[in-house]
């Protein structure tokens, strides 16, 4: 649908522009000490994985607004991915959810995505919702349930998706569990746990060699007196009995409000257990919203333990994704929005200076910490990130071009105004 070459049209409008930005930048940077060319290498390599379920407008229980042109097939979802990564070039894989996402011919879906220079990331399972012609309910549950046939009906689900991720070249899973009770007296938390624990190890023990399951939590919702995996200690409990190949994944919506989650970040990948992210933002809850529009410091907080962890620990490589929403904007501007501000805070973390900190950390100096953090977080670094893109034929402003392109304009030309993603 686009090509390299209309992005570069597009970007000699504003390329001076950039180029004085840069150089103004670069100049500035350097003469703090840091090494530009390596914080350009660090975001060209940087990929975030695009969720399937999140190129479709998103909604409430209260209704949905699908603006049209939404990808209604799994190709057509691995060529919008494809569009977001041409603009970006850090939209470099795809996240796909079973069973919205099963794909008929691995190797015709494998080879799609490799026309577009995609991968596959993690393969997530879905026991939240009954499908249709499904013969046991996961409405009390799934892997917790007290009836064994449920249980086992989940635990196969999570092997059949397993099976899809393999032929597809994916390398984990993530589990994310709805399970848990409304009401209290209605589970024995213990027991519901320790089932959990056993169809976990079911699932564990069909993982190939190479692979990794991200075990999720959330404190509340869709049951609000109990989860059964409710927070990170109960997912690294569960990770921990389960093995080297299980760790806990973060998502930035799945805590109670003022949760700390920088240090639980910083706690992980001490133990080595941090698997990866879920990135999004919200105000009151589990919102969904675009990454980085509510807390962008807290964003910014986040990576700063996040590089001093991959540099000063053994955790294993991170899986970085997006998992948001959108109810009112397009799905694929929210998500050039999203990656946008996590690369953002990404750069801005590099630009600490990291020696000057450990010494005022080293000399409880609290007032200089303070100020080299919000120095560095309050670098407009936006040059460096489209300096990354320029160099890899990228936009300069994807958001510009996405819609100088006319980019929704065409799908909704090519597949209607009343194409509706599958998904939420």
């Amino acid at each position: 649908m686009i090509t390299s070459a209309q992005i570069s049209d597009i970007n000699q409008h504003t390329i001076d522009e950039h180029h004085w930005s840069f150089d103004y930048l670069s100049t500035r940077l350097t003469s703090q000490g840091l090494i530009v060319e390596d914080i350009i290498a660090s975001l060209n390599e940087f990929q975030i994985a695009i969720p399937s379920w999140a190129l479709g407008t998103g909604g409430t229980r209260f209704g949905r607004f699908p603006g049209g042109g939404e990808p209604s097939s799994l190709e057509q979802k691995i060529g919008d991915v494809g569009i977001l990564h041409l603009l970006n070039a850090s939209s470099g894989a795809i996240s796909l959810h079973i069973p919205w996402d099963i794909p008929k011919d691995a190797d015709s879906i494998r080879n799609l995505a490799a026309s577009y220079n995609l991968k596959f990331d993690a393969v997530n399972s879905n026991t939240f919702l009954d499908q249709q012609g499904q013969k046991y309910s996961y409405k009390f549950g799934s892997l917790c349930d007290v009836d064994q046939q449920v249980r086992k009906a989940a635990i196969d689900h999570n092997k059949e998706v397993i099976d899809h991720g393999i032929a597809l070249g994916s390398k984990a899973i993530t589990v994310w569990l709805a399970d848990g009770s409304s009401f209290p007296g209605q589970n024995n938390f213990r027991e519901a746990l320790e089932r959990t624990y056993t169809s976990l190890a079911d699932i564990y023990d069909h993982l190939p060699d190479d692979w990794t399951m991200f075990i999720e939590y959330k404190p509340y919702e869709p049951n609000f007196y109990s989860m059964v995996i409710p927070d990170w200690g109960t997912s690294h409990l569960l990770a921990n009995k389960l093995g080297p190949k299980a760790l806990t994944l973060v998502d930035l919506g799945h805590h109670l409000p003022n949760t700390n989650i920088e240090q639980i970040v910083a706690i992980l990948m001490m133990q080595n257990k941090l698997g990866g992210f879920h990135f999004n933002d919200s105000k009151y809850g589990d919102d969904d919203i675009t990454t980085g529009c509510i807390k962008p410091y807290q964003l910014f907080l986040i990576f700063n333990e996040l590089i001093d962890g991959m540099e000063n620990t053994n955790n294993p490589p991170l899986s970085w994704m997006i998992d948001v929403s959108h109810n009112l904007k397009d799905p694929l501007e929210d998500l050039i929005q999203s990656t946008e501000a996590i690369k953002i805070a990404f750069a801005q973390a590099l630009c600490i200076d990291t020696p000057a900190l450990k010494e005022a950390q080293s000399n409880s100096d609290v007032s200089k910490a303070q100020q080299i953090l919000q120095n560095a977080f309050r670098t407009d670094v936006r040059p460096l990130l489209a300096e990354s893109r320029l160099r890899q034929e990228a936009a300069i402003d994807p958001l510009d071009a996405f819609r100088k392109l006319g980019i929704r304009k065409s799908l909704i030309d090519t597949r209607g105004v009343d194409s509706i993603a599958t998904g939420l």
